[in-house]
């Protein structure tokens, strides 16, 4: 007998004490674009948005006639429909797996999402936990960006509903009976031994290589005989590649692993091929401040240092006369394999302007040139092939250093100067220009040697010393002590500028260009002097006078 829809109503799920928030069991009876319609034996059919139905990659995972678990929303929402949610069933399952993990141990397996603040985001199922930075790796991570958007296994470790707080763990997952694997896998593995691993992180030191139950590290050097800057540069996440065990630490429970040591070492060839002195045809490959960075041979790089660039430029700025890729000629001048060092030079394969110029020119000659700069100790003078000379402070002016005045000269100003000597190993030319003119000082000194009198006019004078001008850019100095056997208090009592004296040379200050004059010295010579004339005067008068005397006595005996 067939049955009324009262009966089938009766002997329906809606009689059995249903409730909003109840999970119950509902048959797939259509799918549509937007929909899927589900009936559940309730008083209508719901339709429930296909979104809800999507795994992860955005596919449908249902199909017409399949039975599906699904959590009431309504009975009936007032438009005689009822409404049904996928979603909230499937975070109710998902939920239940959480809070049993917690207990039991289990593996869960989640999308890790956007890095926050401590940690990231991670997506179980539809649920989103927290997984802090601290239990993402075995060990510290700070690359973490190749993280985002991979699936992993977790451990949970809180799952509090009522607050819908989860805490997962990446690192418990990882670590599982790692410990047991570990030992048994060092115990196997040798060093030199080439094995498989696969790739599962990379840092900016490394790359973490998955021999199987162990971690072994791959570090950028071991990497590639090429300098890089970066793993990524030559390994991708996830990748199976053969790495050389380098070296074993039993205690630490670390392995070292090389994947450059798989090819052959280019310095080898290198050291074959290559002398210091020989010239080669190199392509920059990268700029830096202190130089460029060349590429010899694939995998070998040499450094031309910012003094090797120019001759005549001993600080350049790489990055202003160069590009990456540009090919320069250099010449190799020096190799060291223990420390993989090549140091190359530009400058070699050109003209050396300071040989060239102490070739062409010799010691006192008179060269002229544009004054490049001035500065508190000097003028640098431009001179041919675009190397510089220095005049220095104390070789401008045959006065002292104190009382020479730079201002006089100027920027591009063309100067004659006298070469005073050349170091074309240390790239120093020294300049003069007093050196054009004889030097004052001697010349005065030479007609006018120690002991001598001479005149002068004072030009400066204060308590206890007169400086007298004796000729053009030579003085001489006066002290209160020379100045006579008398006590003298202030020298000003006695002298005024521009007074005329008379004195002596007792000596001189080559450093300082005085002479040291002394009137009490002169005044002492004249009495000697003096004296002297009068002695001799005095000894002529009585010579004169015995002798007339004895005379006029024999004149008188012969008269009688």
């Amino acid at each position: 007998m067939e049955q009324t829809f009262e009966e089938l109503f009766e002997s329906s799920q809606y009689n059995q004490n249903i409730k909003p928030g109840q999970i119950i069991e509902a048959n797939v009876i259509n799918i549509t674009t937007d929909h899927a319609v589900l009936s559940a034996g309730l008083k209508s059919e719901s339709f429930v948005n296909i979104n809800q139905f999507k795994d992860s990659d955005g596919e449908v995972e249902i199909s017409i006639g399949d039975k599906v678990k699904v959590v009431i929303e309504e009975i009936e929402d007032g438009e005689g429909q009822t409404r049904l949610s996928r979603q909230k069933a499937k975070n109710e399952a998902t939920w239940a797996k959480l809070i049993s993990a917690t207990e039991s141990g289990d593996i869960v397996t989640g999308r890790i999402q956007n890095r926050i603040k401590g940690g990231f985001m991670v997506l179980i199922d539809e649920i989103t936990a927290f997984l802090p930075g601290s239990l993402v790796d075995i060990r510290p991570v700070r690359e973490t960006q190749y993280l985002e958007g991979t699936s992993s296994e977790f451990k949970v470790v809180k799952a509090d509903k009522a607050s819908s707080n989860i805490v997962v763990s990446r690192k418990a997952a990882l670590l599982g009976d790692s410990e047991d694997n570990r030992v048994e896998m060092l115990s196997k593995l040798n060093e030199g031994d080439v094995i498989e691993g696969i790739i599962k992180n990379l840092t900016d030191y490394g790359a973490f290589i998955d021999l199987g139950g162990l971690d072994g590290l791959l570090h950028i050097t071991d990497i590639s005989w090429k300098k890089i800057k970066h793993p990524s540069e030559r390994l991708n996440i996830a990748e199976k590649i053969q790495v050389m065990i380098i070296s074993i630490d039993n205690e630490k429970g670390r392995v070292s692993l090389g994947l450059k040591q798989l090819e052959d070492d280019p310095w080898d060839d290198l050291i074959k091929n290559y002398d210091i002195g020989m010239k080669a045809a190199c392509t920059i490959s990268n700029i830096t401040d202190y130089g460029l960075f060349m590429e010899i041979d694939d995998g070998i790089e040499g450094l031309v240092h910012v003094s090797e660039i120019d001759w005549t430029n001993n600080n350049p700025n790489p990055h202003k006369i160069a590009n990456v890729g540009d090919q320069v000629e250099v010449m190799i001048l020096s190799i060291d394999k223990d420390k993989r060092r090549v140091s190359l030079g530009i400058k070699q394969c050109l003209a050396n302007p300071w040989t060239e110029f102490s070739e062409q020119h010799n010691e006192n000659e008179n060269i002229k040139g544009k004054i490049k700069s001035i500065t508190d100790f000097g003028i640098f003078v431009e001179l041919d092939g675009g190397i510089d000379g220095l005049v220095h402070i104390s070789d401008v002016s045959w006065e002292n250093d104190e009382n020479i005045d730079l201002s006089a000269y100027n920027k591009s100003d063309e100067i004659e100067t006298t070469i005073l000597s050349i170091d074309s190993n240390k790239q120093r030319i020294s300049l003069g220009i007093k050196q054009l003119d004889n030097d004052p000082f001697q010349e005065y000194l030479s007609k006018n040697p120690k002991n001598s009198i001479v005149k002068g006019i004072i030009s400066e004078v204060d308590e206890r010393n007169a400086l007298v001008s004796l000729a053009e850019k030579v003085n001489g100095l006066l002290n209160i002590s020379e100045v006579s056997r008398d006590k003298i208090d202030d020298m000003r009592s006695s002298f005024r500028p521009k007074d005329e004296i008379e004195a002596k040379i007792v000596g001189y200050d080559k450093k300082n260009r005085t002479l040291k004059l002394s009137i009490k010295a002169k005044e002492e010579t004249d009495e000697k002097e003096a004296l002297a004339t009068y002695k001799k005067d005095e000894k002529e008068n009585i010579s004169k006078t015995s002798l007339g005397d004895l005379l006029k006595s024999k004149f008188i005996k012969d008269k009688d």
